[in-house]
């Protein structure tokens, strides 16, 4: 069986990513699906100094790992200022000095959320226009505006965009 990794940019107890990820990873048929939690890596904040001195964490390299193991990944970032949540890009920072191409060229569904109207389109657009030298290999993408508004109760409740999510999810699937 296929085995799909999902996870938010954030670290957000109540992530909105979160929610989204693991819906849109709900709709994929026959998966193993594996819910990561960015809380449940330590990493300093990177530094070359403390790279030099210490070396590599080993949750940069278990994550990788997961990363490398998976046949997938669904991913919903959170948008900072218009960027990566602190947290995502540290996690980031680090994988990338281990394998420079880190997403290993998996299929990969990337979505973002926010409660504003744009839905994190701005970290979206980051993310789309870095991660394809990073061994990224975006298949299907989305956006969520209106958070608050468009899911509630574990789903998005907008029927339009509900489709047009499952339209990308489906997309995702063949990939895999």
């Amino acid at each position: 069986m296929k085995h799909i990794i999902t996870f938010a940019g954030s670290n957000s107890n109540t992530s909105i990513n979160k929610q989204l990820a693991t819906y849109a990873s709900s709709l994929v048929d026959n998966v193993n699906i594996e819910i990561l939690d960015l809380n449940d890596f330590d990493l300093p904040i990177y530094d070359i100094d403390l790279e030099n001195e210490k070396g590599i964490p080993d949750d940069a390299h278990r994550f990788l790992n997961l990363i490398k193991g998976s046949d997938g990944i669904i991913l919903s970032l959170a948008e900072h200022n218009g960027a990566y949540a602190t947290v995502f890009k540290n996690l980031f920072d680090w994988m990338s000095r281990i394998d420079g191409k880190l997403w290993s060229e998996k299929p990969m569904l990337l979505m973002a959320t926010s409660p504003g109207a744009r839905g994190g389109a701005t970290v979206l657009d980051i993310a789309k226009g870095r991660f394809g030298y990073m061994g990224g290999h975006i298949v299907s993408d989305f956006s969520l505006p209106s958070f608050n508004d468009n899911f509630s109760e574990g789903k998005i409740v907008n029927k339009e965009l509900d489709k047009v999510l499952k339209n990308k999810v489906e997309a995702f699937s063949k990939t895999i």
